[in-house]
């Protein structure tokens, strides 16, 4: 147990350290601390005296704790899992830690299949999404792993490309990528990609203020509100960590 040692009557003076010989420990039954008066300043602290210390040193310890916990979420990282999308190459396979979202998802871990031989961002593997002629399209999502805080403002960044081969899907496309209190759901919208034409991987910073507390990330290959016919694809790797940022 730890002891607040009162160097004289106020407990702005206190210094933490262990009780000493002649030393009075008065526990606090509802924390980690008690307080240690000198024997000879006891026939100076009434009772109602001794209750106020005790009142003023738990206020204390209160706004401490509150301080330490503001500190440790305003540096507070959060990393997805398997943000490369690391695996062995296959087609129609969603990556580990990651959920098929959209019905008819099947996400490709590439390259080396359906004609896509562009070398990864990051890593061995990375991810190609498509939309179809019937108005379907492909989304994967995962839980993250501490929550989006409602009116905090985030950092991030991933790269993205287009590949002019894959099998017949071919044509440019966006991607959207949306934050939700449940899995696969589309809650907020944090960021469209601009349309994806080039083959080399570029990288694509984000910066978004949650309207609420989330705690799931989806990525949606997109290619129009409207009910479309049309075949594409968009590669993705390196998903960043989500870093806090200062608003400006």
């Amino acid at each position: 147990m730890k002891h607040v040692f009162l160097k004289h009557y106020f407990p702005e003076t206190c210094v933490e350290r262990e009780a000493g010989e002649g030393e009075k420990i008065f526990p606090l039954a509802i924390s980690n601390y008690s307080f240690v008066i000198s024997n000879s300043f006891l026939p100076y602290l009434s009772p109602m005296y001794l209750k106020s210390i005790v009142l003023r040193l738990l206020l204390s310890l209160s706004l401490l704790l509150s301080l330490s916990l503001i500190l440790s979420l305003s540096s507070q990282s959060i990393e997805l899992f398997n943000p490369s999308f690391e695996e062995e190459p296959q087609d129609a396979t969603t990556p580990q830690g990651w959920t098929a979202c959209k019905e008819g998802t099947t996400p490709d871990i590439l390259p080396g299949f359906w004609g896509v031989y562009s070398l990864p961002s990051d890593g061995e593997t990375y991810l190609g999404l498509i939309t179809r002629l019937n108005n379907t399209w492909e989304s994967i999502g995962q839980r993250l792993t501490a929550p989006l805080l409602k009116g905090t403002c985030y950092d991030w960044s991933l790269d993205l490309a287009h590949s002019e081969t894959y099998s017949s899907y071919n044509g440019p496309i966006h991607l959207r990528v949306w934050i939700s209190k449940l899995k696969c759901q589309k809650d907020q919208l944090i960021y469209e990609s601009p349309l994806i034409e080039h083959q080399d991987w570029k990288t694509y910073k984000v910066k978004f203020v949650p309207n609420d507390e989330y705690r799931y990330i989806l990525l949606e290959a997109f290619h129009s509100e409207a009910p479309f016919q049309y075949q594409g694809n968009i590669l993705v790797d390196r998903l960043r960590e989500i870093h806090i940022c200062e608003r400006t």
